[in-house]
């Protein structure tokens, strides 16, 4: 995946989370906003937009890994973890937005986990010809 694509979507999605955060700051002061502040709503509401910034930036925090690791993991990795990482954060807001919406919540996660666990492994492995001989 192309790395100026990958630092749009990144830095997009921390953008999309300042801003959201924004907006729901607007009403922080009244305890009656999404249900108060404990509610089921307000609280996917926060947890979608720290999603955002979060996710962002361990997005670009993974294209430098992808980097350095030169092709030792696989392509679809960072798709894969992009497209969890955009998924995450609609899936929280959509949930507050309609409560059966957390049906979807395994989709976000698998993407988000797949790829990390699969980096992991790719981090993990000796590199070619690092091998020791006797």
């Amino acid at each position: 995946m192309d790395a100026s694509l990958q630092q749009l979507v990144a830095w997009s999605l921390v953008v999309a989370g300042f801003l959201s955060g924004a907006l729901l700051g607007l009403r922080f002061h009244d305890d009656a906003f999404a249900g108060g502040y404990g509610s089921f709503r307000r609280r996917l509401l926060r947890l979608g937009h720290i999603a955002c910034i979060a996710l962002g930036l361990i997005a670009l925090e993974l294209q430098r890994t992808l980097a350095a690791l030169g092709g030792a993991a696989p392509e679809w990795l960072a798709p894969a973890f992009l497209a969890g990482a955009l998924a995450m954060p609609a899936t929280c807001f959509l949930t507050a937005w309609r409560r059966p919406f957390r049906h979807a919540f395994p989709l976000p996660v698998a993407l988000l986990v797949v790829p990390v666990i699969t980096l992991l492994i790719a981090l993990a492995a000796p590199s070619a010809g690092s091998g020791s001989s006797p």
